[in-house]
Formats: structure tokens, C-alpha cells, sequence
């Protein structure tokens, strides 16, 4: 009630012809000092009146202060889009607008109250730089109304303004009737309050409200505002007719959404009706006409098109009958890619993506000549073997791509469900065929390169055992029999290519590794590493970024730090992560710096990498220290074994390292080999029977296990027992008997690499071995100096002939 009683008094004020209260005119005294508001979306116009909240915790103290002053007045200043807590007072325009406050009310801890704008203020001085912000200000002169209007190129803009503004207002359903008649208040003959009602109308940005606001001539600011007003007027025409094109495609629906009603309602008058079991049915035997199924397949397939055309095609069976169909007729039934059988393109396309793997590619192309040769390449299975990052999928890719058939790959890893391969039986909810009759609908031909990854990470569960379940799927003498059970139907599958790849063979079944025909991987020294990386790697690291050579670019002494000092691995997969790591700093200093060339060198690598994870080792020496090679699933690795005496009465020996079993029964071969020939050796009869022995492989939280460090262990114990420091820059592998007898063993090219990539150029290799040394590659072999032994006898003569002499007692 005393809201309404204070409105009817301020009427009445009005009507007997005063001015009301609180309501405030332009041309009324204004104050030298105000109280500021920041406002961080829009600048505030003279005219505007304009509800405003703002946080009570922050500016009720300068609501406050206003209230407390005669005019109840305040500075509302632009501030760019800043937090009002956060502003400062370099953050203020110059130039803001002076408001009546009208009505402050507080409503959950917000204060609310109704702005209206009255004149521009300049900010001469700052009074208060803290909340409240209290300044000095003065009011810039506007232009006599009158010399305005005899300027004809302001009549004629305040002319446009009006016309612009209508077709604004009318074809814009944001501004409401309220403001249509607002409108008829203003004429060309106020043009300052009418460019300043215009601007607020827009939707500009607050920077260019803020220059309107700022231009104190009324022409000049006419000219800044028309513009603003134009581009309004063209969005709003574009966004009617965006609406009216949306509309028009919604009716178009809706119609012919009630032409097929009726379409439907005559049919069935008619008796022509054509359901969805029929349209189902037809676009099956489409599919079907560019097929060639096999007999047994086309009588399924038509017993199952009747069996649909009587189902209810609401019924749980008519979804499974539908499914089936729309499987079967996927199917790429006879239908074949011809290959590509020309030699000298293969061998390109392997060389243009591969660098070195020369042994790999010669195997893949001799697989091809077959084919060549034959005028057919039928199905076949090869298992590529190696460590993580060689190129063992990305082989598999350019194979299809000689070859001219569609690539599938799925990966094994993980995988503990036989239905996997061999499909889900029709009978379950959401049954679908297995991971192969997948691949030929995806591919569409029956003959396409099929890569199942990471076969050796295969699973079994109580679901199954799908590596048991791949053994007839990887039989050639089975497969063009493959039985899939959501089909049930023979699927031929002997014109696929299978290329399968591993890690390590130690988790292959031997009936499924027996089906393959493997070819092994190994890592990659300096040099080639070197090579694939400026060939293959860098490039497509820029390319992933989109930035040009000339931009970025890398030493070979960097490329060459990165490789031995961060990406020391059998494969380049850290390499590229390097690289990649390299690019994105890179591009972070090019968005700083659009002009900047960046060239990466020894000296700025590590502001791009940090310091080298790994550093120049130096091969450990001394008594009773002997270097070892070893394999594991990464590649070939150099290991030391260290022996030492503990005088004692009780003889003993003891191994730590955490050995394998098979290392552990190695280490005693070698114990009980020496303490039974140490006479022979030169070593003191009684040394091992008044000595406790310890055997240490370092890396102690590394698992260790294998046969091949045999002849390693024996002649570390060799060393104590003769006190002899053995020839530095030697590693040997092999196994050892009882008898003395070195045997072969695996991994001699991932071995040698890894001598080569510590600078080891002296190795001890079996007798047997020396067939697949021989087969190494010449930049391999290259600068080896190697000893094939065939008995300990040899070996031992090998490391004393550079020990002081010494001989072996006969």
C-alpha cells in the first residue's frame, strides 16, 4: 500500500503541474562528485532506463552512500567484460553516463533497483580508488537542438535512423509493443536521444557501444551508429528467413507425412497394399542379385524369406528371421578383388614405407612371387614376430595395399570368448557372428588381408578358449570349411590372406603356432633408427601439426641424442612420442611468435626434452664380471653377471637377481662345471671348497630367466677363481652342459644388436649359431669381431688369451 499511495502522490505532483520526485530530469543540477558502478557488458546511454543487480556483499556500501546524497545519482562506467570485484581503476572508461537510482531493494543478498540514465561525465579525478569508488567528474556540452537541425546531413541521417530502426523493430519478435510505441516519441528533430535509443537497440559488441558513447558530436556519432544498426537490420532479415526456411521444411514433412496416410488408406481400399514384410523381403533379394552364395547358402536363405513372409512383424521371431537375412545378404558371397600380382610395385610400396627390415620385405615379396607366378594367391597365414614399434602392423597395411585387397584389422588381445571367433548361436538375445564374418561385410570381398594383432595376449576364460577356437580358422587345409555358429553355415575363408602379429612365440599355443609361417622382427640399431625417423617420422610429425619444414627443423646430432639418449628401445614408437613432444612445444613458441623458425640442436634440446633418460653407459669391469646378452619381448638387452668369494670353512653358493627357475639350474651347471674342472682352468683345487660363492645378476626388480647365460655365468666364476679381470668390450650368450658342451640358443639378431648399440664389438656365440650370424645383414655384422665356440674349452681360451697369458692345463 505505500508503493501505491507514493505513485498516486507523484501523480498527482504531475498533474497539478510539478515535477515528480523521483524521477530525474536531464537538465537538472547535477553534482561534481559521483559515486561509480562498473558495468562489464554494455555501456550504460542517456535515456536508457534499465533494471540492475548487483552483489550486495560488494557494493552495499556504495548503495548506501548513494542513498545518503540529495539526487540520489550515480557514475554507471564500461569496464570490458571485467568482474565488477574485480575492477580497478585503470580498468574504468573515461567517459560513462550518470543514472538515477530508483527504488534499491534487497533480495537474496543481490540489490536490485531500476537505473535511468540521464547525461555523459567525464572522469577528471579520483577521489576514492577503492570501493567505494568516488570521483570527480564534468559533463561535457551537448549541441544546441536547434543548430543540429539546420545541419541537412544530420536531418537526413536522423531521418534513416528512424526508418532503420522500424523495420528493426518490426521484423525483430525480441522487442516487444512496449518499445514500438517508444518509438513514436522520437523524431528527426532529437537526434542525440534518438542515436542514443538506436545504439541500445543493437547488438554490438561493448567496445563499439563504448566509442558511440564516447563520440560527443552528434553527427559524428550518427555516422558510428548507422552502421551498427544496418548490420542488425541485415542479421534480422537473415534470421527470418532461416525460420521461414525451417518452417517451410517442416511443413513439407508434415504434408507428406499425410500424403503417405492417405496413399496407405487408398492401398488398402484397393487391396494393393505393400507391408514392411515385403519391402524387408525385396531389399534382401536385391541385395542378393550382386551375391553368388553357394547353394547350401541360397536355399537358407529362401527358406528363411518364406518363413518371414507368414511371421507377424511385430513377433520376437520376426526379428531374428529379419536380422539373419540382413546378415546373410551382407555376406560378400563370391565376390572377389582382383589382386595385383606385379612384383616390382610391391617391392615399391614396401620400400616407400619401410626403411631397412630388408630380410622382412625379401620373405614378403617371395610370398608374392609365388602368387605371381601361380596367377593366384591363395589364403595364406604369417605370423611377424618382434618387439613393440618395429612396423609389424604398418607391414601388414602395405602388403594389402601391393596386393589390391581391403584391409581388415582386429586385435586378439584380451580376447577370452570363443564366440568371439566362432559367433553366438542364434537362440541368444543380441546374438551376432564372429570377428571374421564381420570383416567381410565391412570389406565386401571374400578375399581381403586380415591382421589379428597381439595373437600371442590371446585369453581363456570359462566362456571359452578362442585361441583353440582360431585353430581352424588358421588351417589351410580347414578354413574353406569355417563354421560360423550364428550363420550356420560353411564360410570359405581360404582366400583370405591372415597376418597375425606377436611380441614373443613362449604364449602361442604350439598347435596354432605350428598353422603359422613366422617371420621375425628385430629392433632397429642407431642407424636405422636415424633413417626411419628422417624418412617416415619427422615428416608426419609435422604433418599431424600442420607445420611446414622450413618452420622446424632437427640436426642429425639432435635426431641422434634423441635416439641414444631418450628412445633407447627395439622399436621408434618413443621416438615418435619424442618427436611429437618436440612439435607441440614448438608450436606453443610459433603461436607467440607467427614469424619464428625454430631449428632443434644438441645444445636446445633439452629445453624441448629435459635431460636424457638415459646416459653413455660404462660397461662394468673388475674381478669376477662378465657381460652377457640376453632377449626379452623388448628386443635384445646387455647383462652383466657378478661373482664373488666370502671365505668360509662351509663351502656354498647362492644366486640373487630373482632368477627363473631355468637361470637358477644354469647357474648351478656352471657352479658344478667349474668346481669339477677348475684344476684344468688353473684355479687353486681347494679356492671354491673354502669360499662361499654369491652370484648376483644387477637389476635385482627385473625378472630374469632363460637358458642362454650358461657360458656367462661359468665364466664369471672363472674370473674369481683365477682373479683375473676379463677383456673389456666382450659379451658372449650361450648355454652350457655339465660336459662342457656350448648349445645354440635364440634371438642372435636382437643379441648383436644390442652389443652393437653399447659399443661391444668383441662377442662369444655358439658354434651352432653360426649359420643365423651369418644371415645378418652387412651393416649389422659390420666392425663385430666373433668368436664361435663349440665346447667351454674355447671360450675360456678366448678370455685368457687377453688375461696375462694364461693357459689351459691339459
Amino acid at each position: 500500500m505505500g508503493d501505491k499511495n507514493a505513485i498516486h502522490a507523484e501523480i498527482e505532483v504531475i498533474n497539478a503541474g510539478g515535477e515528480p520526485r523521483d524521477i530525474a530530469l536531464p537538465n537538472q543540477i547535477l553534482p561534481q562528485h559521483l559515486y561509480l558502478i562498473p558495468i562489464a557488458s554494455r555501456p550504460f546511454f542517456p535515456g536508457q532506463v534499465q533494471p540492475i543487480v548487483l552483489s550486495g556483499e560488494y557494493w552495499k556500501e556504495t548503495i548506501q552512500k548513494i542513498g545518503e546524497t540529495d539526487q540520489k545519482l550515480v557514475g554507471l562506467v564500461y569496464t570490458s567484460n571485467i568482474p565488477a570485484q574485480d575492477t580497478a581503476p585503470e580498468d574504468f572508461s573515461q567517459i560513462g553516463c550518470v543514472g538515477k537510482v530508483l527504488k534499491p531493494t534487497m533480495q537474496e543478498s543481490n540489490i536490485h533497483f531500476i537505473c535511468q540514465g540521464l547525461q555523459r561525465f567525464r572522469i577528471k579525478r579520483w577521489l576514492g580508488r577503492k570501493v567505494p569508488f568516488l570521483v570527480e567528474v564534468e559533463y561535457p556540452a551537448e549541441e544546441d537542438q536547434k543548430i543540429s537541425m539546420d545541419n541537412t546531413e544530420i536531418r537526413a541521417y536522423a531521418l534513416s535512423i528512424i526508418s532503420a530502426v522500424k523495420e528493426l523493430v518490426q521484423s525483430n519478435p525480441l522487442h516487444g509493443e512496449e518499445l514500438k510505441q517508444a518509438l513514436q516519441y522520437f523524431s528527426p528533430s532529437e537526434p542525440a536521444p534518438l542515436t542514443d535509443f538506436a545504439a541500445t537497440l543493437t547488438t554490438a559488441s561493448g567496445e563499439e557501444l563504448q566509442k558511440v558513447l564516447e563520440t560527443l558530436p552528434v553527427l559524428e556519432r550518427m555516422q558510428c551508429v548507422f552502421p551498427l544498426l544496418q548490420k542488425e537490420v541485415e542479421v534480422t532479415k537473415l534470421h527470418g528467413e532461416i525460420s521461414k526456411e525451417v518452417n517451410t521444411k517442416i511443413s513439407k514433412r508434415q504434408r507428406k507425412f499425410f500424403l503417405r496416410e492417405q496413399l496407405t488408406t487408398i492401398q488398402k481400399e484397393l487391396g494393393i497394399t505393400k507391408d514392411d514384410r515385403k519391402y524387408d523381403a525385396e531389399e534382401f533379394e536385391k541385395r542378393l542379385e550382386k551375391l553368388n552364395p553357394p547353394e547350401p547358402v541360397a536355399e537358407r536363405i529362401d527358406d528363411e524369406l518364406k518363413k518371414l513372409s507368414y511371421l507377424e512383424k511385430g513377433s520376437q521371431e520376426y526379428a531374428v528371421t529379419r536380422n539373419y537375412l540382413d546378415w546373410m545378404s551382407s555376406v560378400p558371397w563370391g565376390v572377389f578383388s582382383k589382386d595385383k600380382l606385379g612384383i616390382k610395385k610391391a617391392r615399391q610400396i614396401l620400400d616407400r614405407d619401410h626403411d631397412s627390415l630388408d630380410d622382412v620385405k625379401e620373405r614378403i615379396i617371395e610370398f608374392l612371387a609365388v602368387g605371381a607366378y601361380k596367377k593366384e594367391i591363395a589364403g595364406s597365414i604369417m605370423l611377424l614376430v618382434g618387439p613393440p614399434g618395429v612396423g609389424k602392423t604398418s607391414i601388414g597395411r602395405s602388403v594389402a595395399e601391393a596386393m589390391g585387397r581391403e584391409f581388415y584389422r582386429f586385435s586378439l588381445g584380451g580376447m577370452r570368448d570363443e564366440a568371439e571367433i566362432k559367433g553366438h548361436r542364434r537362440t541368444y538375445i543380441g546374438a551376432m557372428p564372429g570377428k571374421f564374418v564381420q570383416a567381410l561385410k565391412e570389406v565386401k570381398t571374400a578375399n581381403p588381408v586380415i591382421m589379428l594383432d597381439e595373437i600371442d595376449k590371446i585369453g581363456a576364460s570359462f566362456r571359452g578358449d578362442p585361441a583353440s577356437a582360431l585353430l581352424e580358422v588358421l588351417d589351410p587345409e580347414q578354413n574353406s570349411d569355417f563354421l560360423d555358429h550364428y550363420l550356420d553355415l560353411r564360410v570359405d575363408l581360404s582366400k583370405v590372406l591372415f597376418i597375425c602379429t606377436a611380441n614373443q612365440l613362449d604364449t602361442i599355443p604350439g598347435p596354432l603356432l605350428d598353422r603359422m609361417e613366422v617371420i621375425r622382427l628385430s629392433g632397429y640399431i642407431t642407424e636405422e633408427k636415424m633413417t626411419i625417423t628422417k624418412n617416415h617420422l619427422w615428416p608426419k610429425s609435422l604433418k599431424k601439426a600442420g607445420i611446414k619444414k622450413a618452420q622446424l627443423k632437427i640436426s642429425d646430432a639432435a635426431l641422434r641424442l634423441l635416439i641414444e639418449g631418450y628412445a633407447r628401445e627395439a622399436g621408434v614408437r618413443k621416438t615418435e612420442k619424442h618427436l611429437m613432444k618436440i612439435v607441440r612445444k614448438s608450436v606453443v613458441k610459433f603461436l607467440e611468435d607467427p614469424k619464428l623458425s625454430i631449428s632443434v640442436t644438441v645444445k636446445n634440446i633439452e629445453d624441448f626434452l629435459g635431460k636424457p633418460f638415459f646416459k653413455k653407459e660404462s660397461l662394468i669391469s673388475g674381478v669376477g664380471v662378465v657381460t652377457g646378452l640376453a632377449w626379452t619381448a623388448l628386443g635384445g638387452v646387455t647383462l652383466a653377471v657378478e661373482a664373488t668369494a666370502v671365505p668360509k670353512e662351509n663351502a656354498g653358493f647362492k644366486q640373487t637377481g630373482q632368477l627363473g627357475d631355468v637361470m637358477r639350474e644354469s647357474s648351478e651347471i656352471a657352479y658344478s662345471y667349474l668346481l669339477s674342472n677348475a684344476a684344468r682352468y688353473g684355479v687353486k683345487e681347494d679356492f671354491f671348497q673354502k669360499h662361499f660363492i654369491h652370484l648376483h645378476v644387477p637389476e635385482g626388480a627385473t625378472p630374469k630367466d632363460g637358458p642362454s647365460a650358461g657360458i656367462t655365468m661359468a665364466s664369471a666364476l672363472l674370473s674369481l677363481g683365477l682373479g683375473l679381470q676379463m677383456k673389456r668390450g666382450l659379451a658372449m650368450t650361450g648355454e652350457l652342459t655339465l660336459t662342457g658342451i656350448v648349445l645354440p640358443v635364440g634371438g642372435i639378431k636382437e643379441k648383436v644388436i644390442a652389443s652393437k648399440r653399447n659399443n661391444i664389438n668383441e662377442l662369444i656365440l655358439p658354434e651352432a649359431n653360426r649359420g643365423d650370424f651369418e644371415t645378418l645383414p652387412d651393416h649389422i655384422r659390420e666392425g663385430l669381431q666373433v668368436h664361435f665356440a663349440s665346447t667351454y674349452d674355447q671360450v675360456a681360451k678366448v678370455l685368457l688369451s687377453a688375461s696375462k697369458d694364461k693357459s689351459i692345463k691339459k
